[in-house]
């Protein structure tokens, strides 16, 4: 065991505790403005040391023993995503969450994206093919995903949702789409943005109209500031507003710690969670910032190589999974303050608070552990078996049979 300790990657774990001393400090720094949030930087860094034992307790376990059973996995979260609509309860608009006790939560639509992840690296390597069939594997593998997608759409998170879909574009690509099949769905995924900004923006009033009737007037709300900034209610602004102006005025080095004029007056909303990046721009400035973001690029660049090595097909899947994920949320969580993207509640990995999102993470780089420790193996028996088909395939069997027959 000590020997298997020794071959995990001492860069990513430095990297992550350093994250985790950042996260601490700047949690700490934006709960200084309301008292019922004074332990959330404790509550952080308890979370982390059960993050650190999962790393190492899943890191230890064969990866490919989890893509063999990921299947089981897959039919649990899809369990656990109908059962909180009715057990669960809405935080911040998302009724997505089941309580687990007075102080903690739990939040199933971020547990499966790593589940979405190993199913899809399970469905992949069983095709053994050296190109996916659009008909044959793409269209199947994507009503595997559409099936989560769309039941946390219904749990009115949109950004999580979105999440899947981009853990399902970097799979298809690594899994070795081709070339038109790519081009085609870039040109669509084009097409489909381009033409909801024109729909929303020519048609906003009705668009709002139909959103506050299904309950959904805070898309609008979210939206606005990001297309119809001169359309968006002073409430709608308020949030990437003072979020905004307290970027700017960190500058270079920044304000100080715990001098943030803008945080520690509360003039910004979240300040623990969704805002933390704001927390670091200012009272750190563009050096913190960038500090930051080069965390993050050496944790990536670690796994990257780690994929590179590893001999068989469903690790470097697993990465680059992973990977998607994680820079999805950056990037969502970052720009939303910097008018590049709409504001969906995405928590910035390893440094926002929260317990669901950090163990989950933590998770994922503990199968990225798992694989640098076990990906030097050949492929065996462990995943393929004797090649009888999974029972993802079986069922996909079954349902041809009965079409055939009508």
């Amino acid at each position: 065991m000590w020997r298997m300790l020794k071959k995990m990657d001492g860069v990513i774990l430095f990297v992550l505790f350093l994250l985790m001393v950042a996260s601490v400090f700047v949690i700490y720094s934006g709960t200084q403005t309301d008292a019922t949030l004074a332990r959330h930087h404790i509550k952080t860094l308890l979370f982390y040391i059960v993050g650190f034992v999962a790393v190492v307790g899943i890191g230890l376990v064969n990866y490919k023993l989890y893509v063999k059973y990921a299947f089981y996995l897959y039919a649990l979260g899809i369990v656990l995503l109908v059962l909180v609509n009715f057990v669960g309860g809405p935080i911040n608009n998302a009724n997505g969450w089941i309580k687990l006790g007075d102080n903690l939560s739990f939040q199933p639509a971020e547990l499966f994206k790593m589940i979405l992840i190993l199913f899809l690296a399970h469905l992949l390597v069983r095709r053994q093919r050296n190109t996916l069939g659009f008909w044959r594997d793409i269209i199947p593998i994507g009503c595997w995903a559409f099936v989560p997608f769309a039941l946390v759409m219904i749990q009115n998170d949109l950004g999580n949702a979105l999440g899947y879909v981009v853990i399902l574009a970097a799979v298809l690509w690594i899994g070795n789409i081709k070339l038109k099949h790519a081009i085609i769905g870039l040109v669509i995924v084009a097409v489909t943005f381009f033409g909801f900004v024109k729909a929303y923006t020519t048609y906003h009033d009705e668009i709002f109209t139909f959103l506050e009737k299904v309950g959904r007037e805070h898309w609008a709300e979210r939206i606005d500031p990001w297309l119809v900034p001169e359309k968006a209610t002073s409430k709608a602004t308020w949030h990437t507003k003072n979020a905004g102006l307290a970027i700017g005025s960190g500058g270079i080095i920044g304000k100080g710690y715990l001098q943030g004029t803008s945080v520690q007056s509360g003039r910004v909303p979240y300040t623990y969670s969704d805002s933390i990046f704001v927390v670091i721009a200012e009272e750190f400035g563009f050096v913190g910032a960038s500090v930051l973001l080069l965390l993050y690029f050496i944790l990536i660049h670690r796994m990257v190589l780690i994929g590179m090595e590893c001999k068989d097909r469903a690790g470097p899947v697993i990465i680059v999974g992973i990977i998607g994920m994680l820079l999805y949320q950056v990037f969502e969580n970052i720009g939303a303050f910097l008018g590049l993207m709409p504001l969906t509640g995405i928590t910035l990995p390893f440094i926002s608070y929260g317990g669901t999102s950090l163990l989950i993470n933590m998770a994922c780089i503990g199968l990225v552990m798992s694989i640098k420790l076990y990906g030097d193996e050949e492929e065996d028996d462990l995943l393929l078996g004797e090649q009888k088909p999974g029972l993802p395939d079986r069922l996909l069997h079954l349902l041809r049979k009965e079409k055939s027959a009508l």
